[in-house]
């Protein structure tokens, strides 16, 4: 009898992969067909190819402009000329000849640019098809020497490290607050997360739009960002529901993400030329961050956790600002930085979870509800400071 089972056990294994195997046998003999045969030919009516260019990185050295596409038409493209400023010029495409669907290309132009000076740089297929490119302001682009990553780690600690440390050191004030004080406290960090949960998607959303459309940057970021807070919430709730030093670092984590993408705009601005806009960004995000700091003790105010818990809370909601810094300087693309602000969407949003759901827990329905004055007051002021600490840092 156990034989027979054992046998009637691998046909029927048999049998199921037999049934697994054969769809996707006839998509790959479908695929193959369709390939070959070329169905869709008398429909050609000799109309050009659909042709799409997405510029993707600019570079000014001394040896003139390079520019990074990326193409997205339905057939091999083929770079016929340049132009910049209206005036045809020499180019080097490497790798040279036809662009395919998705791949990417260096263009090298010899072209005098001028500093300070706005610059427009035209490319032409071989069809006819025109797509330009606006170089608002030409300044030499940051190279990666140890002085300049050392110069932009220094910015990056005083746009994420420094705010966060400041306000963390509201701890000690925090730990005499009553009831009241702490649900106050807890909607101030409610707040602020909503608020840059709004403002990361859309700035997400922003960028995606100007990824190549082969990436889907909306659906994209939507994903990434759903994928992270499921995954977020799984890790989380694998041991029960966070508290105290663990939900700390769950909202480090994702005003890590954050500031991780504010880093990249300040790198891009610096690599952008607007040295003094990224002064002025540096400060404004410095002031803006300052309440991260405090949305980050709220949940262990109660506790006493040792003095490394700080640094390292620190570390993980500041240092991202660093890294952010270097990579838009020196590598920025949209697409990517789009997918990053994307995951720390779904960071912020699984942080917001949990610290609505610790609020709930401890109140134990004793303390106040979330539309009680001192709650509602804190969730509005926490959205307002943000929203107006934001005006500085946006241009």
């Amino acid at each position: 009898m156990t034989e027979l089972a054992q046998s009637s056990n691998a046909s029927s294994g048999l049998r199921r992969f037999f049934w697994l195997l054969a769809p996707l046998l006839v998509l790959a003999i479908a695929i193959i067909w369709v390939a070959a045969a070329d169905p869709l030919r008398s429909f050609n009516n000799g109309a050009p190819p659909v042709e799409a260019i997405t510029f993707e990185r600019t570079v000014l050295n001394d040896g003139g402009i390079q520019v990074q596409v990326r193409a997205g038409g339905s057939e091999d493209m083929t770079v016929a000329q340049v132009q910049v400023d209206d005036a045809y010029w020499d180019f080097a495409m490497t790798p040279s000849g036809p662009l395919a669907r998705g791949s990417t290309a260096w263009i090298d132009i010899p072209y005098p640019w001028v500093l300070g000076e706005a610059h427009r740089v035209k490319l032409m297929t071989n069809t006819g098809a025109t797509f330009e490119h606006e170089i608002a302001v030409a300044v030499h682009t940051p190279v990666a020497t140890q002085r300049q990553l050392l110069q932009q780690a220094v910015v990056g600690a005083i746009v994420g490290i420094l705010p966060v440390a400041i306000g963390l050191m509201f701890y000690p004030a925090m730990r005499n607050m009553g009831t009241s004080g702490m649900g106050f406290v807890l909607a101030l960090t409610v707040g602020l997360l909503a608020f840059l949960l709004v403002d990361m998607t859309l700035e997400a959303l922003e960028l995606a739009a100007e990824s190549a459309p082969l990436f889907q940057g909306p659906a994209m970021v939507i994903l990434a960002a759903l994928a992270t807070f499921l995954i977020l919430m799984g890790i989380s709730r694998r041991g029960g529901r966070p508290e105290g030093l663990a939900l700390a670092f769950y909202i480090a984590f994702g005003i890590g993400l954050h500031n991780f993408g504010e880093g990249l705009a300040i790198g891009a601005a610096f690599a952008a030329g607007s040295a003094g806009l990224g002064t002025f960004l540096v400060l404004g995000f410095a002031i803006h961050n300052v309440t991260e700091g405090i949305g980050i003790a709220a949940p262990i105010v109660r506790q006493k956790p040792p003095l490394w818990a700080f640094g390292a809370l620190t570390l993980v909601a500041g240092a991202p600002a660093v890294f952010g810094m270097w990579i838009g300087s020196l590598a920025y693309g949209s697409q990517w930085s789009a997918l990053a602000l994307g995951v720390g969407a779904g960071a912020i949003l699984q942080v917001i979870v949990e610290v609505s759901a610790f609020f709930l827990r401890s109140s134990g329905g004793r303390g106040p509800s979330w539309l009680s004055p001192p709650v509602l007051s804190g969730f509005l002021v926490g959205v307002a400071f943000m929203y107006v600490t934001a005006a500085a840092i946006k241009v």
